[in-house]
């Protein structure tokens, strides 16, 4: 395990208006879990930004709200302002440390696809993230996916090929394709997508000039 992940919170005051306090730059939180009353809290939007880039939603988090003692968590949500790009909420769940819990682990592709590299292939990525049960400590923060091992177009990797560590069960169909290599379009595939395109657009301008030319035909 890394270092720890620290985060420190506070309790928000019942009737705070949440706009208020993302302009003193906090973003609004609730703390909840299983046996968990939801507890209302903020925190620093540097704070929040820098522990999340660090953990993700699937790497534990130590929560301290004033004296209390820390409470371990994962960071369920954080919801993003589509204009800003700063955080306006966050949701962190209290997890037990001796309970196994589900997560989504993103995917990293390492390596270079010899069947890209030598053969002009174009890389399929048909998976971003698996869902893994595991104990909190034990959940990686991440899956390695080896493209080296796509060396021709018949090569398909799938889950049961990522080297999962001996403590996380993967949920779902280990057969599930994971990532593949398609050869590349021929010069006939291209010129009968160019003469698909074309055809379409010509259609499409049919129906416009005859969608404008009723427009204006005057009326009888």
């Amino acid at each position: 395990m890394s270092d720890t992940i620290t985060l420190s919170v506070e309790a928000r005051v019942p009737g705070q208006k949440l706009q208020t306090l993302r302009k003193e730059g906090l973003v609004p939180a609730v703390l909840y879990g299983h046996g968990v009353a939801p507890k209302p809290l903020s925190l620093p939007h540097r704070d929040f930004a820098r522990a999340y880039k660090a953990a993700g939603e699937n790497t534990i988090v130590s929560v301290s709200l004033g004296a209390g003692k820390p409470v371990n968590v994962l960071i369920k949500e954080a919801q993003m302002h589509p204009l800003t790009n700063r955080y306006v909420h966050a949701d962190f769940f209290e997890v037990r440390m001796n309970e196994l819990i589900e997560a989504n682990i993103p995917l990293e592709f390492v390596g270079e696809a010899p069947a890209v590299r030598e053969m002009g292939g174009i890389l399929v990525r048909a998976l971003e993230s698996i869902e893994v049960s595991a104990l909190p400590n034990d959940l990686p923060h991440t899956l390695a996916v080896d493209l080296s091992l796509l060396k021709t177009f018949d090569d398909v990797l799938k889950i049961k090929d990522i080297a999962i560590p001996e403590k996380v069960t993967v949920k779902g169909d280990l057969e599930t394709v994971v990532a593949l290599v398609e050869a590349p379009r021929t010069e006939a595939e291209l010129e009968e997508l160019n003469e698909k395109v074309e055809e379409d657009v010509t259609k499409i301008e049919k129906v416009e000039k005859k969608d404008a030319a009723e427009a204006v035909e005057p009326q009888k």
